[in-house]
C-alpha cells in the first residue's frame, strides 16, 4: 500500500469547482482519496500549482502515418536527439517523436492520457504495438468510419439498424474508443483522383453524401450511446471559403438528440482542429478569418464542442487520412509528399509543412487559432490542441498557454513585425484583449477534454478517480501571466510533478521512473447477435476485396497493452 500527501499546493480542479484554493490532495494505491493514514508520505508543494493531469483529446501518436513519416522524413528524425538515461531510453525526434519520446515528453508536461485521433481499422494491429511501446500514458484511439465502404452503403440506405450493429461490431475489432469521420467520400474519392468539395457532393460510385454519412453515424453513435460523440474532421480542410462548409456541418446535426446513456458529457459533435476550417475568401490571395462567424454559432449551440489546432509557428510534418488535402498541400508547396491508401476504408498523406510568422498564411493561420479561443465564450466547449503534429507539435501547449494568458505578449507580435501584418488586415485578433486565467487553462486542457469525452476516473482529483495529478512550479499569487509570460511558458514545460496511476513519474522536472502505457476501449454489449448477423452479411465482401483473411483482421486481447475496457450496455 502507497499512501501520500501533496500538502499546501494551490489548487485548479474545475470539475469540482476549486479555483486556486490552497488544498491538499490525498493519494492512496492508484487512486484518489479523502483521507489517509498518519504514516502517508507528505511532499511539500507549498505555493505550486496543482492541477489533473493532462488530458489531450486530439493528436497523431502511433499508427501507420507516424512510421511512414519518420522513415521519410530522416532530418526530424534527427532533431530532438538525447542520450539514454539509467530510467528512459535514448530519444529523437521534433515534429515526428519516437515512441518513447512522445511518452516521457507528454509526461514532462504533466499529460496523463492523449487519444490517438485516427485508427485505419485495417491498421490496428499495429497502431496497438506502437501504443504498447509509448510509456506513461493511456491511449484511447479512434477508430476511422467516415470513408468506410460498408459505412457508406449503410448511410445511402438510412441503415441506422445495422450501421449501429457495424460500429458497434469495429470498434470491438479495432479496439477502438469512438468514431471519427474524416473528410466523409472525400477520401473514397482519392482513390479515383478526386475529391469532394462541400457537404453535399458524392462519393463517386457510390451515390451517397458526405452529409448522408455523417449524419448516419451521428444516429448510430447516440443510439449506442457510446461515451465519446462523432468526433468530425469536415470536408474542405484548409481550404479558403470553407466557413460555409464547416457551419452546414454542424447545423445539420443540431436536431439529434444525445442519448441518455452519454450523460457526461453535452454534445452531439466534437469538431477537431477548428482553426483549419475557419477560412473566408476565394483563394489564398484574398483568404480571411472566418473566426467570429464560426465562434458565434458555437457559442449558441450547446451540441458542440471542438479544440483548435492551432498553428505554433514551427517546421512541422501534416499528417492527416484526408489524401486529397495533403495532394493540394503538395501542389501548392513543391515539398516532397508521401500518400497511404488503406485499401476499403481511408487514405493518408503526409507532406512537411514550414509556418513562419513572417508568411502571410503561416501568420494568417496562427491568428485564427487563437481568435478562435479568444471568441468562444465558454472554455469548456474547447480544447486545447496544435492536431499534433499537423499545426505544431505538443510540446509548443505551453507556448500556446502563454499566448492564450497575455495579451501583452500577442500585440508584442502582432506590432514588433513577428507576424505579418495580415494578422492586422485580415483578422480581428489585434482587437481581442481578452486574456485565460489559470482556471480556464485548466479547462481546455484537463476537465473539458474529458468531459467531451465521457471519462468518469479522470481529468478531476475527485475521491476515487485514478490518481493522475500535475504540479507545476509556479506561484499564481506571485506572478502576472500577462506580463511574465516567458515564465508562464517555461513552468508549463517542465511539471514539478507528474503522478500516473499513483505513481511519481516526474519529480523535480525530471522522469525518475516508466510505466507501461494502457489502451482504452469501448466494448457495446447487447448488440452481439446483430454484430454477428452484420458480419455475416458482408463477409463475401470481406473475402473479396480486403487483402488480410477475416481470421487476421481483428485486434485479439495480447496485442493490446493493458487494455481498460469500457463497457457500455445497451
Amino acid at each position: 500500500m502507497m499512501e501520500f500527501i501533496l500538502k499546501n499546493g494551490i489548487v485548479y480542479d474545475p470539475a469540482n469547482g476549486i479555483n486556486g484554493e490552497k488544498k491538499d490532495i490525498m493519494v492512496k494505491d492508484d487512486i484518489i482519496v479523502e483521507e489517509v493514514s498518519a504514516d502517508a508520505k507528505v511532499i511539500d508543494v507549498t505555493n505550486k500549482i496543482v492541477m489533473p493531469a493532462g488530458v489531450d483529446p486530439h493528436a497523431h501518436v502511433a499508427g501507420p502515418k507516424l512510421v511512414v513519416g519518420r522513415l521519410y522524413r530522416p532530418e526530424d528524425s534527427r532533431r530532438g536527439v538525447t542520450q539514454k538515461t539509467k530510467v528512459t531510453r535514448a530519444e529523437s525526434g521534433f515534429s515526428i517523436p519516437s515512441c518513447p519520446s512522445t511518452g516521457y515528453r507528454y509526461s514532462r508536461l504533466g499529460y496523463g492520457t492523449v487519444v490517438e485521433a485516427a485508427m485505419p481499422p485495417l491498421e490496428a494491429k499495429h497502431t496497438h504495438e506502437e501504443i504498447a511501446t509509448i510509456p506513461n500514458i493511456d491511449i484511447p484511439a479512434l477508430a476511422l468510419f467516415g470513408n468506410n465502404w460498408f459505412v457508406m452503403e449503410y448511410a445511402r440506405e438510412n441503415n441506422i439498424e445495422d450501421l449501429s450493429a457495424f460500429v458497434s461490431a469495429w470498434l470491438k475489432v479495432s479496439k477502438g474508443y469512438g468514431v471519427k469521420i474524416v473528410n466523409p467520400c472525400g477520401s473514397e474519392a482519392w482513390g479515383w483522383g478526386m475529391n469532394v468539395h462541400g457537404y453535399n457532393d458524392k462519393a463517386p460510385y457510390f451515390d451517397v453524401t458526405s452529409r448522408e454519412v455523417v449524419t448516419s453515424l451521428a444516429k448510430a453513435n447516440e443510439k449506442l450511446g457510446l461515451p465519446h460523440s462523432i468526433h468530425i474532421h469536415p470536408n474542405d480542410l484548409g481550404h479558403p471559403g470553407n466557413v460555409p462548409t464547416t457551419l452546414e456541418t454542424l447545423d445539420s446535426l443540431k436536431n439529434i438528440k444525445k442519448s441518455p446513456k452519454a450523460d457526461i458529457r453535452d454534445q452531439v459533435v466534437h469538431i477537431c482542429h477548428l482553426q483549419f476550417h475557419s477560412y473566408d475568401g476565394t483563394n489564398w490571395r484574398d483568404a480571411s478569418s472566418g473566426a467570429e462567424e464560426v465562434a458565434k454559432y458555437i457559442n449558441g449551440h450547446d451540441h458542440v464542442t471542438c479544440d483548435i489546432g492551432q498553428v505554433t509557428l514551427d517546421e512541422t510534418t501534416t499528417m492527416t487520412a484526408d489524401a486529397p488535402m495533403e495532394y493540394d498541400l503538395f501542389k501548392l508547396s513543391g515539398l516532397k509528399w508521401a500518400n497511404k491508401d488503406i485499401e476499403c476504408e481511408t487514405a493518408a498523406g503526409i507532406i512537411p509543412c514550414i509556418y513562419s510568422g513572417r508568411s502571410p498564411v503561416g501568420a494568417l493561420q496562427w491568428a485564427i487559432g487563437l481568435e478562435l479561443f479568444l471568441h468562444l465564450k465558454n472554455p469548456w466547449q474547447v480544447c486545447l490542441t496544435t492536431d499534433h503534429p499537423n499545426a505544431g507539435p505538443f510540446i509548443r501547449y505551453p507556448r500556446i498557454i502563454s499566448w492564450l494568458m497575455s495579451n501583452q505578449r500577442r500585440m508584442e507580435m502582432i506590432e514588433n513585425g513577428e507576424v505579418h501584418k495580415w494578422v492586422q488586415k485580415r483578422t480581428t485578433l489585434p482587437t481581442l484583449d481578452r486574456e485565460y486565467d489559470f482556471n480556464d487553462i485548466a479547462i481546455i486542457t484537463r476537465a473539458a477534454p474529458a468531459k467531451i469525452y465521457g471519462f468518469r476516473d479522470r481529468g478531476a482529483l475527485t475521491p476515487g478517480y485514478k490518481a493522475d495529478i500535475a504540479v507545476y512550479d509556479i506561484n499564481p499569487n506571485e506572478i502576472d501571466p500577462s506580463r511574465q509570460y516567458a515564465e508562464i511558458e517555461k513552468g508549463f514545460s517542465l511539471a514539478d510533478y507528474t503522478i500516473k496511476d499513483g505513481q511519481i513519474l516526474v519529480k523535480d522536472k525530471e522522469i525518475v521512473k516508466v510505466k507501461e502505457s494502457q489502451n482504452i476501449w469501448v466494448n457495446v454489449q447487447g448488440y452481439e447477435h446483430e454484430e454477428q448477423n452484420v458480419i455475416n452479411k458482408i463477409m463475401p465482401f470481406f473475402t473479396q476485396y480486403y487483402s488480410v483473411k477475416w481470421e487476421n483482421y481483428p485486434v485479439h486481447d495480447h496485442y493490446v497493452s493493458n487494455p481498460i475496457r469500457v463497457d457500455v450496455k445497451r
